[in-house]
Formats: C-alpha cells, structure tokens, sequence
C-alpha cells in the first residue's frame, strides 16, 4: 500500500527548515503531498499562486511531491486526497505543544489519520516564516533562508 503524507502548513512562505522535512519525509513516504492552508487567523504576505509555484520549482524532477492549495480542514483534505499521514516539524517544545493538540482534532475528524513529527534540523531550527516576512518587508536579503529566489516583481519599493 502506497504511503502517503499531507505536509499541511500556510508557507508564507516556505522556507529550508520546510524543504528539510519534505526531504527528510521522502525516505518515510512513498508520495509527499505539500498543502497550502488558508489560515483564517493569519493575513498572507505572499501570494498562494507565487508559493505554489515557487515550491513546486524547488522540487522540480521529482514526482513523489506534488503542491497543492486548499480551504479547508486539514484532516478533510488529507481524507479526499487518499493522505494517511500527515507530516509536521517541530522546532522546539512550544510547537510541540501546538502540533500535538492539532493532531489530536485531526484524529478527531479523521480517525485513521497519524501525525508523524520530524524534528527541525538543528542548523535551520531558528528560521521560521515570520521572521523570514519581516526581513523581506524591511528589505534584507533572504536568499539564504529560502529554497528557492524570490520574483522581482514582490521585492520591497
């Protein structure tokens, strides 16, 4: 039976410590499928269609990943998408604490589905989307956070 696994997450945007666990995932998952969530609570920087784009092109060449959006719930969408993991990292005790209580509604809503954590790799554990988005919106150079270049057309005027 193919195993596959819903990397669920709002990737605004999706960074290397991101990329590091889809890597890490494929040598546990036979099919990674990255979901990008709307996240009611949480106003976007960056444009769903870019960070499509943009992670697909990152993973260019390999057919065990595929990208895609939605607007629901997460456990919903791994049920339709024939996902029965969905993957999470973890980069410290305070996302632990939030991941595990995600995973417990999850199970709720779709019993057969396991949460797999992978811990961040130490080296990338400090990067996170949020301060990603607050060095783009200052104007700092964040190529080396990202898997991918950022389109001239978002740059900071």
């Amino acid at each position: 039976m193919k195993k596959t696994a819903l990397f669920p997450g709002s990737f605004d945007p999706f960074t290397k410590g991101h990329h590091d666990i889809v890597t890490r995932g494929m040598t546990l998952f036979d099919e990674i499928i990255i979901g990008i969530g709307t996240n009611l609570n949480k106003k976007r920087f960056f444009p769903i269609e870019v960070m499509e784009k943009l992670i697909a092109g990152s993973f260019a060449g390999n057919d065990r990943i595929r990208v895609i959006s939605y607007d629901s719930l997460t456990a919903k969408i791994a049920r339709e998408m024939g996902a029965r993991y969905i993957l999470r990292g973890l980069r410290n005790t305070t996302d632990f604490e939030y991941e595990n209580a995600i995973s417990q509604v999850n199970r709720y809503v779709y019993e057969e589905i396991e949460t797999v954590f992978l811990i961040t790799s130490p080296h990338l554990a400090p990067i996170s989307s949020s301060i990603v988005r607050d060095l783009y919106r200052y104007g700092q150079n964040v190529d080396e956070f990202l898997p991918y270049r950022l389109p001239e057309e978002l740059a900071v005027q």
